[in-house]
């Protein structure tokens, strides 16, 4: 155990020194870095704002229902079941057939795919029914597809959010699913949570629709950002899902914020259609079921490229541009909960984790120095060699550290520490019976080993179970802990064996004390 090799030399220190080095970027000038690598606080560390969201899929299962009009019509009339009386209410369909037992039949039907769907050897139904009376009938979504619903709007909001903080230039964010219909976002280090609430409250729900001049059937009534009610067709020319891009910009002769957009091929057809079509007429841009504005269109408009006005600042143009880009909310996002933390807090917090590590480390220091001497500067030299390898991998990974990780670290001090003191008690009973120094020691560690390696293993299988089960704070806990474990037993059975076996090797045959 004590008989190192140059390769195993050279492995060693080459691993110490390049993981260690990753640890002095946390010091490097934030004007000219030389790697952009370190390691990020926490919310609870640097302060910042904690949002708890949740989607509101009212809206979108009426909008799902509605797109099953057709399709039940067209299944009922292909297989000349008879119907009447149908209706669209709310989050179901009602309507009236000749035959039930028929009805039943079909809409359990094996070739219905419209209804059912399969996993593995389950048969999952998306929609359901009701019986009224007589022979009326409910036509509503299960629970299976309302599952399906939540779920598939939940991560196309989790998308979507992600797209907008990342665009404000929010940094470390974390964004997580909280449930069936829930999203956790904390964003360390924000000065503006306001502006944050407000382009996550927006769905951001893009058209654009004709304005007519007579009230036909198939119009809405909207009030523009001017004050002026407006008769707005229920077509809708082209929708937000067209838009490729979407940048602020300053118009140059009345120096006024715009945004200026650009579409896709089939945006730009539809758009160059509408316009051409139209000249003349108005177009109303609506936003979320707000006009924002209804230009008059003097001429087709082909290439493409257009332009929303509407009285904005350029900060209201910048983020109404950042909306259109990130798309399209599937749901209203509802704000449950909310946290800020002030930076002060913050700070405090790093103050008082730092004291009690350097305390807790500087006693550590001076117990095993008194304990074991020359073999205590060893272990302290291995512990501060653990503490740097441990901040240089989480800095490799670019970790949030946040209150429970130093604790994560402290904890590690201590079970570094612990390590030692095995080894070193272990010898101590090696050398009562052992003629030799070298075999005392070899036999020392030897020995050892199981239990070092028990003690922390099963640690580590605590820390993987807080990270698979835990979040947030715990995570952080967990992950400190664990890579503090992996550090531990690197510098303990390579570091500090050969440190070790350098004294012990210089002083065979003297009488060395442990």
């Amino acid at each position: 155990m004590l008989n190192f090799s140059k390769i195993n030399i050279l492995l060693i220190y080459l691993i110490f020194f390049f993981i260690s080095i990753f640890s002095l970027l946390n010091f490097q000038s934030k004007e000219t870095p030389i790697l952009e690598k370190k390691v990020n606080l926490g919310l609870d560390l640097q302060g910042g704002s904690y949002l708890l969201l949740e989607i509101n899929s009212d809206s979108l299962v009426k909008e799902k229902i509605q797109s099953k009009v057709i399709p039940i019509k067209k299944l009922l009339n292909e297989n000349n079941l008879k119907y009447k009386d149908f209706q669209i209410e709310e989050k179901k369909l009602i309507l009236n057939v000749s035959d039930l037992e028929k009805f039943e039949l079909l809409f359990f039907s094996k070739k219905n795919n419209l209804v059912n769907s399969y996993i593995d050897i389950y048969r999952n139904f998306e929609l359901d029914y009701n019986i009224l009376d007589k022979n009326n009938i409910e036509i509503l979504f299960s629970k299976y597809g309302l599952l399906n619903i939540n779920n598939a709007a939940l991560k196309q909001s989790i998308e979507i959010v992600r797209r907008r903080i990342d665009d404000v230039g929010t940094k470390e964010p974390t964004i997580l699913q909280r449930g069936e219909k829930r999203i956790l976002v904390e964003l360390p280090g924000l000065k503006d949570p306001d502006r944050i609430k407000t382009l996550l409250g927006k769905t951001a729900q893009l058209n654009f629709r004709l304005v007519s001049e007579n009230s036909e059937f198939g119009v809405d009534e909207l009030i523009s950002e001017t004050g002026e009610t407006l008769k707005i067709s229920k077509r809708i020319v082209m929708s937000g899902e067209n838009l490729v891009d979407a940048q602020p910009s300053i118009q140059n002769q009345q120096n006024e914020p715009t945004v200026s957009f650009t579409l896709d091929r089939l945006g730009a057809q539809k758009f160059g259609r509408a316009t051409t079509d139209n000249v003349g007429k108005r177009l109303a841009i609506v936003l979320d079921g707000k006009i924002i504005s209804a230009p008059n269109i003097n001429e087709p408009i082909t290439s493409g490229n257009g332009m929303i006005s509407g009285n904005f600042t350029f900060q209201e143009a910048t983020d109404l541009a950042l909306l259109l880009r990130s798309g399209a909310l599937p749901t209203p996002l509802n704000v449950v909960e909310e946290r800020t933390v002030g930076p002060d807090l913050g700070e405090d917090s790093i103050k008082s984790g730092i004291t009690s590590l350097i305390v807790g480390f500087i006693l550590v220091i001076i117990f095993m120095f008194y304990k074991y001497r020359l073999f205590g500067l060893v272990a302290n030299t291995a512990l501060i060699a653990n503490l740097l390898m441990l901040i240089g991998i989480l800095t490799i990974l670019e970790a949030t550290l946040t209150l429970p990780g130093i604790a994560g670290i402290i904890l590690t001090v201590g079970m570094a520490v612990d390590a030692n003191v095995l080894i070193f008690e272990r010898i101590r009973e090696e050398l009562k019976s052992e003629k030799s120094i070298i075999h005392a020691f070899d036999s020392g560690y030897s020995k050892a080993k199981i239990t070092v390696l028990d003690a922390n293993i099963t640690t580590l299988i605590a820390a993987i179970i807080l990270f698979a089960f835990g979040s947030g704070p715990v995570k952080g806990f967990a992950i400190t802990l664990g890579i503090g474990i992996i550090t531990t037993l690197f510098t303990a059975y390579f570091l500090a064996r050969h440190l070790t076996s350098i004294i012990v090797l210089k002083n065979n045959g003297k009488n060395i004390k442990i």
